[in-house]
């Protein structure tokens, strides 16, 4: 029987175990700059026992970014700070992939280059609040839909960003195509209502997506790209009117591709981050689209130690991604090997600040702490 602890051939690299760190976004970056600091590089390699840690969302460009103290990975500054993360966690034997992010909509004219609006595929605002740049809620502002050109020049964004984390000494990258940001926006008809090249069928609202994916093999090698999907996800006002059809074609082209992994957020966990109740009527996304993917499939979606063995056990997975248990857990690997008790979280010091809730969480001594 598989196992969380056993290794993984992924793409192009050997995980030690199967126990994934999940992108958690935490907004604790030097300030101004958006730059990675020392305070950053200590939190990831304390958990650098998992078999592969995938970073926190980082902007490829000031235009990606939606979130205040978000790291990003292009500027000079920001690939050097990432260079401290990547040594320190090569250091400890651990394996480090970044994700790349543009949030689209998902964004405040705070944070955008001259004040300008947020981009989207289309002109439609998402409800609900977003973050200012001043850590201020606010409603969300009418976004800009882009022209091609505009299409263009992110895309080179995104090939610049793919070379900086080359350049940063990351293992490979994953291209954030989940949870409501810039590629999903594309991806789904809720939010992308254009005509050309980019919108109606779903070939062409693939085509972002996918366009960004060859970019990052040609600087990266197949085998060191992943993909992140959350089929069904509602965060972040997202919808579609064909998911399984959607979500099927998407994955059938990145096998083709022959991608590392994909990584896909069951959608019994919609929140991303903003809750922790799950939706125990959902679809399973690896019943209805692993068997489209022809390579490693990483699941996440609120699991717990012993929920994700049974997912290894019954084939629907092969590597599960923990967020939130990451969080508490610096040494969550290791605790789940070895059967060990798990600390709980606290929400309140998940998003900025210092220390607190990020680098004091106890490692677990062998005495039941």
């Amino acid at each position: 029987m598989v196992t969380l602890a056993d290794p993984l051939a992924l793409g192009d690299i050997q995980l030690a175990n199967r126990i994934i760190m999940a992108p958690l976004t935490r907004m604790r970056s030097q300030q101004p700059g958006n730059i990675p600091h020392a305070l950053n590089a200590t939190y990831y390699v304390q958990r650098a026992g998992a078999g592969l840690i995938i970073t926190e969302a980082t902007q490829i460009s000031q235009q990606g970014q939606g979130y205040p103290g978000t790291p990003g990975i292009h500027s000079r500054e920001q690939v050097e700070g990432w260079a401290q993360v990547t040594r320190a966690v090569h250091e400890k034997g651990g394996k480090i992939f970044l994700q790349l992010w543009h949030v689209g909509r998902i964004s405040h004219s705070s944070h955008q280059p001259d004040g300008r609006p947020p981009v989207a595929p289309s002109a439609i605002k998402p409800t609900g609040k977003v973050m200012t740049a001043h850590w201020k809620q606010a409603d969300y502002e009418m976004p800009r839909a882009l022209e091609l050109t505009d299409i263009d020049s992110i895309l080179n964004d995104y090939r610049h960003a793919c070379e900086n984390a080359k350049q940063a000494g990351f293992d490979g990258v994953e291209v954030h195509g989940a949870n409501g940001y810039l590629l999903d926006q594309f991806l789904q008809d809720g939010s992308n209502t254009r005509t050309d090249r980019y919108g109606g069928s779903i070939e062409n609202r693939a085509r972002l997506l996918l366009e960004v994916v060859d970019s990052a093999i040609h600087v990266w090698g197949s085998g060191r790209v992943g993909v992140r999907l959350s089929p069904y996800g509602t965060f972040n006002d997202m919808s579609d009117s064909d998911p399984i059809a959607l979500f099927t074609y998407v994955l059938q082209e990145l096998s083709r591709r022959g991608i590392a992994y994909v990584h896909v957020i069951e959608p019994r966990a919609t929140a991303a981050g903003g809750g922790d109740t799950l939706n125990s009527n959902a679809p399973s996304s690896s019943q209805l689209f692993r068997r489209h993917f022809n390579g490693p499939f990483i699941s996440a979606g609120g699991y717990t130690p012993e929920t994700a063995q049974a997912a290894l056990a019954a084939g629907q997975a092969d590597a599960i991604a923990f967020g939130r248990l990451y969080i508490s857990n610096p040494d969550l690997a290791e605790r789940i090997i070895a059967g060990a008790p798990l600390n709980a979280y606290h929400r309140a010091t998940f998003y900025g600040g210092a220390e607190k809730g990020y680098t004091d969480y106890p490692f677990y001594t062998g005495n039941g702490t």
